[in-house]
């Protein structure tokens, strides 16, 4: 069975990537599309691992970590390597994630406590003030 191949320009419309992202993955060695002279053409694997690699973004890996991760699946264990440090690198992530949101949530709080003495001050004043 022939791979379907993929164009440059159905990648960036399927995953609302740009050209230059594609090209910047490539030179990062994340993805490895067919060259048929200046043309790139990317496979069912590119396809995936562009995936992989835009949920890692979301999720704030770093492209270095994705790197390391991706090289895992061809290591010839069914994967149970890369599925093992995956969980790993999401469980430091996800810890970092919820610190993050415990600070934001703080700050927002102290934000709007300032904004409610602020507005207190000002209706003090006959400002009105929006709500």
């Amino acid at each position: 069975m022939t791979d379907t191949l993929t164009t440059i320009g159905q990648m960036c419309a399927e995953f609302d990537v740009t050209p230059r992202t594609l090209r910047f993955y490539e030179a990062k060695e994340l993805l490895s599309p067919v060259r048929e002279g200046s043309k790139r053409l990317f496979t069912r694997r590119d396809r995936a691992r562009l995936k992989l690699i835009l949920r890692g973004k979301r999720f704030g890996f770093s492209l270095e970590e994705i790197r390391q991760l991706l090289a895992l699946y061809d290591i010839g264990d069914c994967q149970r390597t890369q599925l093992a440090k995956t969980y790993e690198v999401a469980q430091d992530r996800l810890e970092a994630m919820r610190l993050q949101r415990d600070e934001l949530t703080a700050a927002i709080g102290d934000l709007e406590q300032q904004m409610d003495v602020a507005k207190d001050i000002l209706k003090s004043r006959g400002v009105k003030v929006a709500a």
